[in-house]
């Protein structure tokens, strides 16, 4: 199930009548920038290539996805969403249908351009690997455990 209505209008409509999609975000792949179904998103339709930090919504098969680019490269990027530790890699322009230009936590909007905001990313980019370790360990040990829980 992709989560559209047979009639409805997908993002990429709404953004080519409107020139802007607004609307909640679902799943915890970027939290905590945005938290499921709490946050409201602006999304903008790109102009041009894309940098290392912007937040676009693309286009996974039948799903939306908004994730983080963390590499550019010439004819592709790599993305990931900031509660993710696997990279996705390959992502083209054409797949692209917009980028993340607004947020508003708690009906309070959140500027992109705010020193707070800039610290936010280059912090978590930064602290990836610390997370992907982090994260790896804490999934083995839940493993473990359950392994051991089934033993006894």
């Amino acid at each position: 199930m992709t989560g559209q209505f047979e009639g409805a209008l997908g993002i990429e409509d709404v953004l080519a009548r409107e020139g802007v999609y607004v609307g909640t975000t679902a799943g915890v792949s970027m939290w905590p920038l945005l938290r499921h179904r709490r946050d409201t998103v602006v999304v903008e339709p790109c102009a041009g290539r894309l940098r290392v930090h912007d937040v676009p919504l693309y286009r996974r098969g039948d799903a939306y996805v908004l994730h983080r680019i963390v590499e550019v490269r010439p004819d592709s990027y790599v993305i990931c969403g900031d509660n993710c530790v696997e990279k996705e890699r390959g992502v083209t322009d054409e797949q692209i249908l917009g980028v993340l230009a607004g947020l508003y936590r708690d009906d309070r909007p959140v500027s992109l351009d705010s020193r707070a905001y800039r610290a936010y990313v280059r912090a978590w980019c930064a602290l990836y690997p610390v997370r992907r370790i982090w994260k790896r360990a804490r999934a083995k040990a839940a493993r473990a455990l359950r392994s051991a829980k089934r033993r006894a």
